[in-house]
């Protein structure tokens, strides 16, 4: 039986150069903690669409948890750019006071986007996000 040396055969070189690629290809290790996927969420909102507190919650397996992406997005780096403006409370209000800069900025961002805003209230009905499951899952690093 014929015996190729291992440094020279055209196979053992294959499979070196995929386990070496195989190597390179490593998946990176993702943040699973609750903020990064409140993170994540927002991120995926679309332009010209909008999506509750809770519901993000709920899509980052953080039921009745709607306080806390409140908090997440208050914490959020600023190199992330999160489409912050798109989140509203669940009765399709911005949550800031209405004199407010911040609630004023708001309004502003969403009407860019093509958002109806009638006195700080957005029709959830006509502008609520509703990905589904597969965009959900397939999405999702986590």
């Amino acid at each position: 039986m014929a015996s190729f040396p291992k440094d020279k055969s055209p196979l053992y070189q294959y499979l070196e150069q995929d386990k070496q690629s195989v190597a390179r290809k490593q998946p990176q290790a993702v943040d699973l903690s609750p903020m990064a996927k409140i993170w994540h969420i927002v991120a995926m909102i679309p332009q010209g669409k909008v999506s509750s507190y809770g519901k993000i919650a709920d899509y980052a397996g953080l039921p009745e948890r709607a306080r806390y992406v409140s908090k997440a997005l208050k914490a959020a780096p600023e190199h992330l750019s999160l489409p912050w403006h798109r989140v509203l409370n669940s009765q399709g209000k911005i949550s800031f006071e209405k004199n407010s800069t911040f609630f004023q900025e708001q309004m502003e961002l969403l009407r860019i986007e093509g958002i109806t805003v009638n006195c700080g209230k957005i029709s959830l009905s006509e502008y609520e996000w509703r990905p589904d499951l597969v965009t959900l899952v397939m999405a999702m690093p986590f």
